[in-house]
């Protein structure tokens, strides 16, 4: 049985529900704050779950009737349409699932919600005490809490890191902007259980056939300044479809896919984020998770899997170590490694999304021999889609 009975857990998006319910099935009653009004129900673009997260949120009860649409292999295309390489799922694993992030964010809250952790809306983090016994959180309407531990789950601009380590860094922009929307289009020939990416003159676009018809992308369009999703979205999506249709006019199917595009379907996300290295993940009662500690850009798809995957590991840590400190360094030698080098390759990716007419010739010529060769499926996912964590293996301290 856990020394810590309680947790206050900073942040209610997905990693903050999940990691309540890791903790709840350690023994340990958590409770989540979260700093808005009200829920992110409707908010937030598109995301992918691969096989490594899925198994974790099967550890947390979260397995079952996700909105998800079944991604069996990616294709790779040049700016003319003409397939580079190919990807098959790997053997043994279910596919990974491509979903809106508000399902998934809903999936969680109501799980959270039926194994009874209570989320409390309007509690934005000022600071925190702590004690030899516990950690008193400060919130910015004069309302004070105690637990044995915090957890900061707030995301890439996290509070908690910054009380942890005030010379934490903070999010870096890849120089990309995100865009993304359903398109009237159909692609021929394109299959609803594959994705596919296009790497184009200028920009990088990727798609899927979505069932009902049409098909949905998203973009990333080299932008020098960073932009926020608000300050993105304070340009008028007309004035930004134009740089896009203009970008993409002589890409294959990119050119039409904008043109199936209505103005007002475009979704704007503003720029993309990675969090460089997190020298401090914890101090004294207070530890990171998800993005707080670990923001991999989206390019890597496997944003919300390490956050539940560190969710899960967290808890384990804290169900089978006494002490807290150990249980802290215990959960960051366990993830640290992993995630860091997740985050490494999607820089490389990020990179390649923005490398330019040459750049994309030359890949196009280059990738097709080495799909054939050296880039199998297995060497390039094997390591990070059969990551699995078992929930009943007690944790050693490090």
């Amino acid at each position: 049985m856990s020394a810590i009975k309680t947790a206050a857990v900073i942040g209610g998006g997905i990693a903050g529900p999940v990691t309540a319910l890791a903790l709840g099935r350690a023994g340990i009653e958590a409770t989540v704050y979260e700093a808005y009004e009200n829920t992110a129900d409707g908010l937030g673009g598109m995301l992918m779950v691969a096989p490594n997260g899925l198994s974790a949120l099967e550890a947390v009860g979260v397995d079952r009737g996700l909105a998800g649409q079944p991604i069996h292999r990616m294709v790779m295309t040049d700016g003319r349409g003409r397939r580079m390489g190919e990807f098959a799922g790997l053997t043994g694993l279910p596919p990974s699932q491509v979903m809106w992030r508000t399902d998934l964010y809903g999936a969680v809250r109501e799980r959270a919600a039926a194994a009874g952790v209570q989320t409390v809306y309007g509690k934005r983090l000022a600071g925190a005490e702590e004690t030899p016994a516990g950690v008193t959180a400060e919130f910015t309407d004069g309302t004070r809490v105690t637990a044995d531990v915090l957890v900061g789950a707030d995301g890439i601009r996290s509070t908690v890191r910054q009380l942890i380590d005030p010379a934490a860094p903070g999010p870096r922009y890849t120089g990309l902007l995100g865009f993304g929307a359903h398109s009237k289009t159909e692609v021929p020939q394109a299959r609803p259980d594959t994705m596919y990416f296009a790497f184009g003159q200028h920009a990088f676009l990727g798609y899927w056939p979505v069932p009902g018809g049409g098909t949905a992308w998203f973009g990333n369009l080299p932008y020098e300044k960073p932009l926020s999703a608000e300050q993105a979205s304070a340009t008028p999506s007309a004035a930004w479809m134009r740089i896009l249709r203009e970008r993409f006019a002589g890409d294959v199917p990119g050119r039409d896919l904008l043109r199936g595009t209505g103005d007002d379907e475009l979704l704007t996300f503003g720029g993309l984020e990675i969090l460089p290295s997190v020298p401090t993940w914890h101090r004294g009662r207070m530890v990171l998770v998800g993005d707080a500690a670990h923001a991999p850009s989206s390019s890597s798809g496997q944003g919300a899997s390490l956050a539940v995957e560190s969710a899960v590991q967290l808890a384990r840590c804290l169900r089978d170590i006494p002490d807290v400190g150990s249980a802290f360094a215990t959960y960051e030698q366990l993830r640290r490694g992993r995630v860091e080098k997740v985050a490494a390759q999607a820089a490389k990716t990020n990179s390649q999304k923005s490398m330019g007419p040459v750049g994309t010739r030359i890949t196009a010529l280059l990738m097709p021999l080495a799909t054939r060769t050296f880039l199998k499926p297995e060497k390039m996912f094997g390591w990070t889609h059969r990551y699995r964590i078992d929930w009943d293996a007690p944790v050693v301290p490090a």
